[in-house]
């Protein structure tokens, strides 16, 4: 499927521009997502004014961890991580150090819109950093791996794993040099994976083999991403997760605007993934039963997605 197809007969179709505030502000989501009981990271608190700027210090002083990212930022912009410390320094997640006065000039940057969606005033937030399943630990350097999930009228139709490297700085970023890699929506096991659309078959930093991937607790997963949908509104979207070592999955944040780079780490297109689940969707409203039949549509045991037929009694 390419770009015009997604614009105008997904987005423009099932999404209502009065709903995409909701993925569009990461704060939004956050909200709505506490609301319904779904799981997210921690929100230590927010820098909304300059003025606020200074003293930032009495928020951060006792946290050893954490993340500030702009509520507005798209593509991983503007995300820093802070792992530890070392004196009066902040330890990335890369291991380099800097200094109380350069996170300040970074939350200064963010309120300024240098990374959100329209360069337009942003809000800054301090979440509680994300302890990495040890299973998934090995597959993504000084980064958290998040799970993308395409949902089309609550029906998962793909999904891949965003594994940082090195050369993405630790960002889960496709475009940055991070691995995209597909997982089998049947059973949560890796297909595939891709880095700068390039097959790979293990991680370019680690040498861990992607093969050997298997998403731990999958059906929550599936389940979380699913219920994205009714919440946000929006028909077509994208809900990205991370499995934290203590609380399992997290929404981290939805995209109203999912790209397309998940079929090339799926080795598969979306258009006929599309068509089927246009039919489950069709003939059901329960959100269990949606999951049910789109696991075992789009199975990789059920290979030729071109030639798929289901049949719904």
């Amino acid at each position: 499927m390419g770009m015009n197809r997604r614009n105008i007969g997904l987005i423009g179709s099932y999404n209502q521009r009065i709903n995409y505030h909701i993925a569009d502000n990461k704060l939004a989501t956050k909200s709505a997502a506490l609301d319904r009981g779904i799981p997210v990271p921690e929100l230590y608190g927010t820098v909304e004014h300059q003025f606020q700027v200074s003293s930032l210090d009495k928020q951060i002083q006792d946290l050893d961890s954490f993340v500030i990212k702009p509520a507005q930022g798209s593509g991983g912009k503007g995300i820093l991580v802070i792992v530890g410390r070392n004196g009066d320094r902040f330890v990335k997640s890369s291991g380099v150090t800097i200094s109380y006065d350069e996170i300040k000039r970074h939350v200064s940057n963010i309120l300024a819109g240098l990374y959100s969606l329209g360069g337009r005033n942003d809000v800054a937030m301090l979440e509680a950093l994300i302890e990495v399943d040890p299973i998934l630990k090995e597959l993504s350097v000084e980064g958290v791996p998040d799970i993308r999930i395409i949902v089309f009228r609550g029906v998962p139709v793909m999904a891949m794993m965003r594994c940082a490297t090195r050369v993405s700085d630790g960002k889960a970023n496709l475009h940055q040099g991070a691995v995209g890699v597909g997982i089998d929506i049947g059973i949560g096991q890796a297909v595939a994976a891709v880095q700068h659309s390039t097959v790979i078959s293990k991680h370019p930093d680690t040498g861990i083999g992607f093969y050997q991937l298997e998403v731990p607790f999958w059906s929550q997963v599936l389940r979380l991403a699913a219920g994205c949908a009714n919440m946000a509104g929006l028909g077509y979207l994208g809900a990205d997760i991370v499995l934290d070592r203590v609380r399992g999955p997290m929404l981290l944040e939805l995209n109203a605007r999912p790209g397309l780079t998940i079929q090339v780490a799926n080795q598969a297109g979306l258009r006929h993934r599309l068509a089927v689940a246009e039919e489950i969707a069709n003939s059901t409203e329960s959100q269990e039963e949606k999951i049910s039949l789109a696991r075992k549509a789009f199975s990789a045991s059920d290979r030729a997605l071109g030639q798929l037929t289901l049949n719904i009694s």
